[in-house]
This record gives C-alpha cells, structure tokens and sequence, in this order.
C-alpha cells in the first residue's frame, strides 16, 4: 500500500499527547464525583462503578448512559472541564515535525468529547495538521453510541471515509482498540512513547483494562510498534 494512499487514524491522549500527566487524573476524578452527585453514591462506589462501566463499555459514559438515564452531552461537558489542563498539556517538538511531513490523510479518531480534543490540539499546535476530528459525539449508529473499540464502529468509519479499512491505519496507544481495528482489516501501529513499563497501555494508574501487555511484547494484531511519530515516516 503506497504511503500516500493511506488514511491515518489517530488517538489522541497518549498517543499524540502525555495524556497521563495532563488530564486522566483530573478525567478521572470529575467522572467520580459526577456519579456521586448524580447518582447518590458514596465516593468510594462511584469510583468502583466508574472503573467498572470502562473496563465494561469502553467508556464510563456508555454504563450511566444505558443503566442510569444519564445524558451523554451533560456528562462530557461536565466531566472534561478540567481548569488549567492548558498548562499541562505537552508533547514532542519532533512529533509535531513528523506529522507534517506524513503523506496521507490524517484524521483524530479519539473517544473524548470533541470540546476537549479540540482544545488540546489548539493548545499543542496541530490541529492544522489534521483533516478532521471524529470524537465520541460521532460515534454513534441507530441513536446508539459505539465509540472505541467496537468493531461495528470502525467499519462505519471507513465506510463514510469511503475508503476499505485495509487502507486505514491505526495509531493508538490502546490495545484493546488495536485488536478490534486489526479484526476488521485495518492496519495497527502501537505507540509506546507515553507507557511506562509494567502498566497496562494507554490508561491511567486506577483504571482497569481487558488486555494487559509488558511493552516490550508485540500482539500479534499489532502491525508495528513507534516510540515517536517519526517512525510512521518509516514504515
């Protein structure tokens, strides 16, 4: 597959960005007191039900959502406010060069709420180096949300990219997501710079994940594995 022809898929926190030190904690902590507030429950439950709804759906929002009659726009804009993450947020100088010089068609495909990845790419300086943002508001089929990793939701991606997924390719930090993306054809690269050893990939420290993977270990629906987007260059 010629690099020019390919669309690139990008996630955003830990992929792009040290999402680890700018906001998972924060995220974290929002979505625990939303749950008490709305929900009446001690902090200590509403921690345990927050990690259980994403280690469940993918996504905590999915559980309140389906169990609970939450709103899913009332929850993001409540839950991703996070005052100063603008002063948190960094990233590889060398990265951002790699970005531009990559030929292909370059989209963030993240499940934060638009508003925020947004933010961070504004704040970063390369929001100009994508053609578009697919956030959790997009991922939805028949009024259902379906964000990462369900892998109905990225064959819809690529069918409204009007392209085969064998042309898209995934950078993520997640393998729970790489795995779906890879079941349906899609070619998968890992990005590494952001994971500490002996933590399970792409989530912060209290959160629990379905694939745990030392990073020195490649799946075997992992394409390729980068430790800065300058390796994307390469491939």
């Amino acid at each position: 597959m010629a690099p020019e022809r390919r669309v690139w898929l990008f996630d955003l926190d830990n992929t792009l960005h040290d999402a680890s030190h700018a906001s998972f904690g924060p995220t974290n902590q929002a979505m625990t007191q939303y749950i008490v507030d709305h929900l009446g429950l001690p902090h200590a439950e509403a921690g345990s039900l927050r990690q259980h709804y994403w280690i469940h759906y993918g996504a905590t929002m999915l559980g309140l959502v389906r169990h609970h009659g939450v709103k899913a726009a009332h929850f993001l804009e409540a839950t991703h406010q996070l005052p100063g993450l603008e002063s948190r947020l960094r990233t590889s100088a060398h990265d951002r060069a790699a970005l531009r010089r990559l030929p292909g068609r370059k989209l963030i495909l993240t499940n934060a709420p638009r508003a925020y990845a947004l933010r961070v790419l504004n704040t970063l300086g390369l929001a100009s180096c994508f053609d578009g943002v697919i956030s959790i508001e997009d991922m939805t089929m028949f009024g259902h949300h379906r964000p990462k990793p369900d892998a109905r939701m990225f064959r819809h991606i690529a069918a409204r990219l009007k392209v085969p997924p064998h042309r898209c390719t995934l950078v993520e930090d997640t393998l729970e997501h790489q795995r779906a993306a890879r079941r349906v054809g899609m070619h998968t690269v890992w990005m590494q710079r952001y994971l500490p050893s002996r933590r399970r990939p792409g989530r912060p420290l209290d959160a629990g994940a379905a694939v745990s993977v030392h990073p020195c270990h490649r799946p075997a629906y992992v394409c390729a594995r980068i430790k800065s987007l300058q390796g994307l260059l390469m491939l």
